[in-house]
């Protein structure tokens, strides 16, 4: 009994338990992705136009990306407090939505909605602030794969919720908001002793690498099981039954990596502590000292009395070499032989807060290719309903699902690809960011032409695009800025969303769009102008303003994709300011790579 309660409290404790947990807790908190097909039906329910619904949007972008209150609650309360103060908002948001909806309760003003849509989607910001933040802390050597598969599991998390939406589906479209606002709050409660730092640092082991290569090929998996099914589901009649099992499957497979965390509490200790055996005696003693410990004490005195040839050590043996330097330099100076001198400021690489990485220009390269970059997607994500619906498409859950699914495998791909970049190839990782910007570029400009497929294309490549950010922004900010303050610094970059969207969605997408509705309403009749193909119907009175045709959304995403090419020259100027950074950080350290 007593082996039984010690392998128990090993796998609590383990940090692949924590990882494969804040997976699941994902798998739900990127509800902000399904508003593509909560938006029509608000918009029909409320007889909304599109500028009212591209407010809506900004709010929802608002109430997913402004998480200062978040990082203070988690600072201030536990882990699983944070956890449960993110299901309630979750709950209330949406659930009160779905009551103004479903006509339960007095229609509201838009103002009012608008703060409902903020609060509901504001409670995800707990979720994926408690999942990375544990994460990236649990596996500090790997934090690409880490966030890429963490941000790539709430992007799918749309297509995942649809698949679950499929099984209750009834002619009341508004069950999919009640499903929204019960089911991540469920999980989320659910998780919340689960999903939390363990001094994952310590838990270091030479089978990390087919760990994550396993959990990769499970998204893979994952990912391509879900188009099947939305391809099924989309081309044959299926019934009840079928629907059923084809959820199931779904559940087991996002079962499948606890599989990690339970074999290696079975297996035999494998000596895991490597990499801290190496550094001295002092920095392994407590969980968080070293961290402390390398940033009060600085020593300008390091550089200068450090020998050159230790810079072509192997990276375990020149950090030990230079933690025994530092120890005598500290001893030095306490005897008063070595006067410490203190930096005035950290320097790239170094814990930065949030104040000290607003005054660097690095930190806005990425703010604002963000916003040109990840806004824009966005605003494709959030119209893909009305987008699908002008081009004539009668089904436009199949493109949410689709553009979920892409979104997911840019933010695995991503964080996989931009590893590689760093550690193999020893470059800055925004090149990375450059690459799938032009990529989003060719996206925007397939789905301002209208052709036939065009959807499945551009869906395709922005998807990936889009999600890309999410797994190599929030990586390259905690290896320019520091761990420190991550939380901090990841909730201030991701305002770079309701930004972008505020100005393509709000200020240029909705009333571009509303001007075309209102150019056909009064038209009445067919017409051509050579830019795709366009079909005009009647309005009929009191129903919200409808535009058909690709030139309701080409003007809008040329402008984006103009944009996107700005963006990637933005990520070309980061990359060669931060050569040397990165230089340092993995330079001539391929040979002893750890996870």
């Amino acid at each position: 009994m007593g082996v039984l309660q010690d392998k128990l409290l090993a796998l609590y404790r383990s940090r692949w338990l924590v990882f494969v947990a804040a997976m699941w807790l994902q798998s739900c908190a990127g509800i902000g992705y399904l508003f593509g097909s909560i938006s029509p039906i608000i918009k029909r329910s409320l007889n909304y136009n599109q500028k009212q619904v591209a407010m809506l949007g900004v709010a929802k972008d608002l109430g997913d990306c402004v998480g200062f209150i978040t990082g203070v609650l988690c600072e201030i309360l536990p882990i699983w407090g944070a956890l449960l103060v993110g299901a309630c908002l979750n709950l209330f948001g949406y659930g009160w939505v779905w009551l103004v909806v479903t006509g339960s309760v007095p229609t509201l003003p838009l103002w009012a909605m608008c703060a409902l849509i903020f609060v509901g989607t504001n409670g995800e910001t707990y979720f994926n602030t408690v999942s990375l933040v544990s994460c990236v802390q649990n596996f500090p050597k790997s934090r690409g794969p880490v966030v890429g598969i963490l941000k790539g599991f709430a992007g799918l998390s749309g297509a995942i919720l649809t698949q679950i939406y499929a099984i209750f589906h009834s002619p009341d479209h508004a069950s999919l908001l009640f499903m929204v606002a019960v089911g991540p709050s469920l999980v989320g409660i659910g998780l919340m002793f689960f999903v939390r730092p363990v001094g994952g640092h310590r838990q270091v082991r030479p089978s990390d690498e087919k760990s994550f290569t396993f959990v990769y090929g499970v998204c893979l998996l994952l990912a391509a099981y879900l188009m099947g099914v939305m391809i099924v589901q989309d081309l044959v009649p299926l019934n009840e039954i079928v629907i059923t099992m084809f959820t199931a499957i779904l559940f087991m497979i996002l079962l499948i990596p606890i599989v990690i965390p339970i074999s290696l509490v079975s297996s035999p200790d494998q000596r895991p502590i490597e990499e801290e055996t190496l550094l001295p005696e002092q920095q392994n003693s407590e969980p968080g000292q070293s961290q402390q410990y390398s940033d009060e004490v600085i020593l300008s005195e390091l550089e200068e009395e450090k020998p050159k040839e230790v810079d072509l050590l192997p990276a375990l043996e020149r950090r030990k070499r230079i933690a025994q330097l530092q120890s005598k330099l500290l001893q030095a100076a306490a005897k008063g032989a070595v006067r410490v001198k203190r930096r005035k400021g950290p320097h790239r690489g170094e814990d930065f807060t949030l104040t000290q990485a607003l005054i660097k220009a690095d930190f806005w390269l990425i703010f604002i290719s963000m916003v040109l970059g990840s806004g824009s997607g966005l605003t494709v994500i959030d119209n893909v309903g009305q987008i699908s619906q002008s081009l004539g498409y009668h089904n436009m859950h199949i493109f949410v699902s689709m553009i979920s699914i892409w979104n997911f495998l840019g933010r695995v791909g991503g964080g996989y690809i931009s590893e590689i970049v760093v550690r193999d190839h020893v470059y800055p990782r925004p090149i990375a960011l450059a690459v799938f910007q032009l990529i989003m570029t060719i996206g925007h400009v397939f789905i301002a032409m209208g052709w036939p497929g065009a959807m499945y294309v551009g869906t395709l490549l922005v998807g990936l695009g889009y999600g890309a950010h999410w797994a190599i922004v929030p990586a390259t900010a905690s290896e320019l800025f520091g761990l420190r303050n991550f939380g901090a610094l990841y909730n201030f970059i991701t305002l770079a969303n309701p930004v972008g969207t505020l100005v393509f969605s709000s200020l240029i997408a909705s009333r571009i769009y509303d001007s075309e509705a209102e150019k056909q309403a009064r038209d009445g009749h067919r017409d051509n102008r050579g830019i795709g193909s366009f079909m005009f119907g009647s309005i009929n009175a009191g129903q919200p303003l409808k535009c058909e045709g690709s030139i309701c959304f080409f003007l809008t995403s040329i402008i984006m994709a103009g944009l996107c090419i700005v963006a990637s020259g933005l990520c070309i100027i980061l990359v060669f300011r931060t050569k040397i950074v990165y230089a340092n950080l993995y330079g001539k350290s391929s040979s002893s790579r750890l996870r």
